[in-house]
């Protein structure tokens, strides 16, 4: 079961304004393609957007929806389990070629930050579990991704990237905040870019007397 809810109970807000409504919807004006993921069941077309990334200053973020549910190996997680860490979701589909691609991006940037309290956790949509399992294998991940076929969790971030877009990945500050989002297939420098940052905060606010 997952479970998915804004801390307090309360519906989240429309999508803030501004720059990051601006930069929604040129991702979404300059989608590259619709195709068909694998997996049965429901409306199983994805966009796929231009790579373009939205930032929220501190004082802008809003919580993190709660999220749980199970590995694609079925152990428990949740995004609680990351708290305190500066936690990267990534949404994917094994069909989805863009996903494929920016796999060793991610990968990369995940080994040379880990260390400073960087975790990756993926979400895998629309999808059948042996195929995202034998993505995984074949790629090496090496980070756990929540089975979610029905694409639930995409749902609860619908305020921050539209719930179809894949690839698509957030950035969650230490404090379970939303930091950043790209709709689209991200790079090396463009990811560290918008994590280095938020791994600074979390560790101005450790070495803090």
């Amino acid at each position: 079961m997952m479970l998915f809810d804004r801390p307090g109970g309360r519906p989240y807000p429309a999508f803030r304004a501004g720059a990051a409504a601006t930069a929604l919807t040129l991702a979404l004006a300059s989608c590259a393609s619709t195709e068909a993921s694998t997996g049965g069941g429901g409306d199983q077309r994805y966009i796929q957007g231009d790579g373009t990334a939205t930032e929220f200053a501190p004082d802008e973020r809003m919580p993190a929806p709660e999220v749980s549910g199970e590995t694609l190996d079925g152990d428990p997680v949740s995004l609680d389990d990351y708290r305190g860490d500066v936690l990267v979701l990534n949404v994917w589909a094994s069909r989805c070629g863009p996903c494929r691609a920016e796999i060793p991006v991610l990968k990369e940037v995940y080994a040379d930050h880990k260390g400073r309290g960087l975790e990756f956790l993926g979400i895998n949509i629309k999808d059948d579990r042996t195929a995202a399992q034998a993505f995984e294998r074949e790629l090496e991940v090496g980070y756990p991704s929540i089975y979610d076929q029905p694409g639930m969790v995409p749902q609860a971030f619908r305020d921050t990237v539209p719930p179809q877009a894949i690839p698509s990945t957030i950035v969650i500050d230490h404090e379970g905040r939303i930091a950043s989002a790209v709709v689209g297939e991200t790079t090396y420098n463009q990811l560290t870019d918008l994590v280095v940052p938020v791994l600074d905060e979390r560790n101005e606010e450790t070495d803090a007397p």
